[in-house]
C-alpha cells in the first residue's frame, strides 16, 4: 500500500509547491500637477555669441596678375618650384617642377603650351596633349591646377599630382 501512495504524496506536495501568483502591490496615486505659478526656473547662463567664420568670396572677374617664384617641400618628401607670371590675364611666364616621392616627377614649360582661356581664369593647353593647366584667383590665392597630365609626368607621378597653391601676400608656395 505504500508503493501505491507514493506517488500520490509525491503529487500532492508538489501541487503545494505550485500556488497562486501573488497580486501585484497597489499603485501609487500620482501627486497633483503643480500649477505654473509655483515652478521656480533655473537661472539661464548667458550664451555667448561666436562670430561667423568669413567664407571666401566669389572669384573675381578681373584680369589676373600674379608673380611667383617659389620652392616648397612638405613633410613627405612632396615638393617642387614654380615660376609665374601673368599680367593682365596673359601668361608671361609658366614653369613648374614637381617630385612626387615614390612615385616620380612632373615638369611643365610654358613653351609646350598655348593661352586658351584669359577669362574668368587662365587657361593653358598643351600643344600636342589633353593636358590642361587651369589658374584662378580666390581670396589670397592662386591657385595652379593640373588636368589629364599624365605625359608630362614619370612613373605613375601624375596620380598624385595636387594643385600648386601660392600666397599672393608673400609669394610662398604649397
Amino acid at each position: 500500500m505504500q508503493c501505491r501512495l507514493a506517488p500520490f504524496l509525491l503529487t500532492l506536495l508538489t501541487a503545494a509547491c505550485v500556488g497562486p501568483e501573488p497580486a501585484p502591490p497597489p499603485a501609487r496615486p500620482l501627486p497633483p500637477p503643480i500649477p505654473q505659478a509655483d515652478v521656480k526656473q533655473a537661472p539661464v547662463a548667458p550664451v555667448a555669441v561666436l562670430p561667423r567664420k568669413k567664407k571666401p568670396g566669389p572669384i573675381p572677374t578681373r584680369p589676373l596678375n600674379v608673380k611667383a617664384d617659389c620652392v616648397f617641400r612638405d613633410e613627405t618628401g612632396y615638393g617642387g618650384t614654380m615660376k609665374l607670371a601673368i599680367e593682365q590675364a596673359r601668361v608671361q611666364s609658366f614653369q613648374a617642377s614637381v617630385s612626387i616621392p615614390r612615385r616620380g616627377n612632373c615638369k611643365f614649360d610654358l613653351k609646350n603650351f598655348r593661352q586658351t582661356r584669359e577669362m574668368p581664369n587662365v587657361t593653358l593647353s598643351h600643344l600636342s596633349d589633353r593636358c590642361i593647366v587651369h589658374v584662378w584667383e580666390q581670396g589670397d590665392r592662386i591657385t595652379v591646377a593640373f588636368q589629364q597630365c599624365q605625359k608630362m609626368c614619370s612613373g605613375d607621378a601624375w596620380e598624385g599630382l595636387w594643385p600648386i597653391l601660392t600666397d599672393t601676400r608673400d609669394g610662398s608656395c604649397a
